[in-house]
């Protein structure tokens, strides 16, 4: 019998990538390929010292892991989302999230790679 929430949950990753995706610049060290990706957001909460909560937000982004060009991203990694209209594009990087790790699997099927980035610049 084949597994059918497999099959839908790659049909909707390839409509996903079709009808969402944008293309971005993934750069590592000296070497930088283009490749599709969904922008996404994850919230989160830290507790200080004297137990304040702070509520913030990081910028995802939603890489097919079958195009992705390294084994797995990387702290410091770098992606350039092209503009949306100021005429430069928008520099990302790579970061930990609290607790978190610095990416995850989007979905239980480990198609997704789910990439936490800061807001770091412009080009």
């Amino acid at each position: 019998m084949s597994d059918l929430l497999r099959q839908g949950s790659q049909w909707l990753g390839q409509m996903q990538l079709q009808h969402c995706s944008s293309p971005v610049t993934y750069r590592r060290d000296q070497e930088s390929h283009e490749v599709d990706a969904t922008f996404g957001r994850t919230e989160y909460e830290v507790e200080d010292e004297y137990g304040l909560r702070v509520g913030a937000q990081v910028t995802d982004f939603l890489i097919p892991a079958e195009v992705f060009p390294f084994d797995e991203p990387e702290a410091g990694d770098q992606i350039v989302a092209p503009s949306t209209g100021s005429g430069q594009a928008t520099v990302f990087e790579v970061m930990n999230l609290a607790g978190q790790g610095h990416w995850r699997w989007s979905d239980p099927h480990r198609q997704t790679m789910r990439i936490h980035t800061k807001e770091v610049g412009t080009e």
